[in-house]
């Protein structure tokens, strides 16, 4: 049991992996093209926010 689960597993990560690598038929990308090009933008929303929760819970822990 063990042997198949480990090959059924094997072969959803192979699927997995050659279906974000396939590159589209209109513009030629990948899913992994567009995370990579969408990652340094949704760093920057994820420091923001950062910023206004300690903000937001430093002036709310002083003023109390």
């Amino acid at each position: 049991m063990g042997l198949f689960r480990t090959a059924l597993i094997g072969a959803a990560l192979y699927g997995a992996y050659k279906y974000i690598t396939k590159p589209d038929e209109l513009t030629g990308r990948t899913i992994v093209d567009d995370l990579k090009e969408k990652a340094p933008e949704w760093i920057d929303k994820a420091k923001a926010y950062k910023e206004d929760l300690e903000a937001k819970y430093m002036n709310d822990g002083l003023a109390k």
